[in-house]
């Protein structure tokens, strides 16, 4: 996902990948980084209603259908439209939503007790029945939900209650809760989602959830507007802005210009070689955050040219990524040793760290990559790796073709469109003919497991099908372990894999960025946007 695409996922297109410590758990507890940037989960907190937003969005979503929203374009839209059981705040701790309280009473059972006073946007008010159903789309094979491997261990979901449903597990799963903050706990109306049927989450079929906004307006290509939901159950909660449109700009150079005249009002990860124009135009404020997200390239064939380990690793330690911080990255961020950021250590980061520090580092060895190429033999057949159009990957895309000319891979690139390029995390067929693709790829929540859950052989997001029972005995059993401590040496352990055999190449990380107009204020600065109401924390400042 990714991205979750995908945002657990693994998303496809851009923001910016790791922070390079924990996060600070408010917006006055900045903390300074590695990359000499001072981080932020929130914003300064928004004072004033207004009419209307602006606010750009890099690319148009396939479809708003929750279950397959595995990527930044349709994770940005539905945070604000769609409610899960649970909710990630900015700080990415998961607290209760539209279940008021959840209960444990043996490792196999989850009780969600629900709000009784929640409706959909239509009026209708919400039952237990959706629920059962909006949870139970995941597990229905026929419609290959992007989030299957959330509900791997799940039995059977029920209504137990008139205001109260219970999930029954075949085995322990310490994932499965955390999960009902974000994607997998999203509700819907059963009625709703039935009478649209394959028209469901298109501009014309749209979606029916319980969010501070509802859809208003979505033209093809252009945009989509987000209307504030008058009927909204939390009063506290309620959208400060009465209309927020998502204006689809894929152009670096026009969203720069967008922005710096004041045409549309703010953007998640704004093109970095333009940050420094955004702020000498005096309109508005860049704010750095932390994030669960890493900068990695996806293995996605184990049959082709990067079949051996050791020209996966000759490629990743041919890699400039210096050089690629400098030029592409404006120097705010550090090359990445492993797929999981340091946001994802929550409840043992002294065991990540030790664990981290004993991993190799992600520094260039032109020599040590020959010698494994020559160990190896090279490939016959070039290394195809696909990436965005767009030209802000160009930098990464060069960079790692170069990479391959200074050890003796030939690196074809295949650029794919960007309102393309998510279907690579949809399903094989896009991925067909493809070694290698690029991810910008996020944890959902605030725990490595679910980064390193992955490679689990039956995983949807194994796009390479690697396959280590070694490591599936592993995961079992970190994934059985309801001990933080426990899970983490656990976890860590499958981290050495990965790194080992190169399943990913991980390449860089840094932190989260949000710009906006000096009009505005209130969003977070973490990624957890990506599921949290944001649009909805946005209002005036009274400039």
């Amino acid at each position: 996902m990714k991205s979750r695409q995908r945002r657990g996922c693994g998303a496809a297109l851009a923001a910016l990948a790791v922070a390079a410590t924990v996060a600070c758990s408010s917006a006055d507890r900045p903390s300074k980084q590695s990359t000499d940037v001072e981080l932020t989960s929130m914003t300064p907190a928004a004072h004033g209603e207004l009419e209307s937003v602006r606010w750009l969005l890099g690319s148009e979503p396939s479809s708003l259908d929750w279950i397959y929203s595995y990527d930044y374009p349709p994770n940005s839209v539905l945070a604000n439209v769609c409610e899960s059981l649970l909710r990630i705040d900015a700080d990415f701790a998961v607290r209760p939503n539209l279940a008021e309280k959840f209960t444990n009473p043996d490792p196999l059972t989850w009780v969600y007790t629900l709000r009784s006073d929640v409706t959909f946007h239509d009026g209708s008010p919400m039952t237990a029945q959706d629920v059962v159903f909006s949870l139970n789309r995941h597990r229905d094979k026929a419609l290959g939900s992007y989030w299957s491997t959330a509900f791997a261990k799940v039995k059977d979901v029920t209504a137990s209650g008139p205001h109260e449903v219970t999930v029954k597990l075949s085995s322990p799963d310490a994932l499965f809760n955390q999960m009902m903050a974000v994607v997998p706990g999203v509700v819907e109306s059963k009625s709703y989602v039935t009478s649209k049927g394959k028209g469901y989450g298109s501009p014309d079929g749209s979606v029916n959830c319980t969010g501070p906004y509802r859809i208003g307006a979505w033209t093809k290509g252009q945009s989509i507007t987000l209307t504030r939901a008058d009927n909204y159950w939390d009063p506290a909660r309620k959208a400060k802005v009465k209309n927020f449109e998502l204006v689809i700009l894929s152009d670096p150079t026009t969203q720069l210009n967008a922005l710096t005249t004041g045409e549309v009002d703010g953007v998640y990860a704004p093109p970095v070689q333009g940050r420094q124009k955004l702020l000498s135009s005096g309109v508005g404020n860049l704010h750095f955050g932390p994030t669960t997200s890493t900068i990695n390239l996806i293995v996605n064939d184990f049959t082709g040219p990067l079949k051996d380990p050791r020209i996966r690793r000759a490629l990743w330690l041919a890699l400039d990524r210096e050089g690629y911080i400098k030029a592409a990255l404006g120097g705010r961020a550090e090359p990445s040793r492993a797929v999981a950021s340091r946001l994802t250590w929550g409840g043992a980061p002294e065991v990540y760290e030790r664990a981290w520090n004993e991993l190799p580092e992600a520094k260039q060895n032109v020599e040590a990559a020959k010698k494994l190429v020559a160990e190896a033999g090279a490939p016959a057949k070039p290394i195809v790796f696909a990436i965005s159009s767009s030209p802000i990957f160009a930098p990464l895309a060069n960079e790692v073709r170069a990479a391959g000319e200074r050890i003796g891979l030939k690196v074809e690139l295949k650029t794919i469109a960007p309102d393309q390029y998510g279907a690579l995390f949809g399903g094989a067929e896009a991925r067909k003919g493809i070694d290698l693709f690029y991810t910008s790829w996020y944890a959902d929540v605030a725990d490595a497991l679910q980064i390193y859950q992955n490679w689990e052989s039956k995983s949807f997001a194994n796009y390479g099908g690697y396959s280590n029972p070694e490591y599936d005995r592993i995961y079992a059993e970190a994934l059985a372990q309801s001990d933080p401590v426990k899970r983490a040496e656990l976890v860590v352990q499958l981290q050495r894999i990965t790194v080992d055999d190169m399943v990913w190449l991980p390449i860089v990380n840094g932190p989260n960025t949000v710009f906006m107009n000096k009009r505005i204020s209130g969003a977070p600065a973490t990624n957890a946007y990506l599921y949290y109401p944001w649009a909805a924390q946005i209002g005036g400042t009274g400039a």
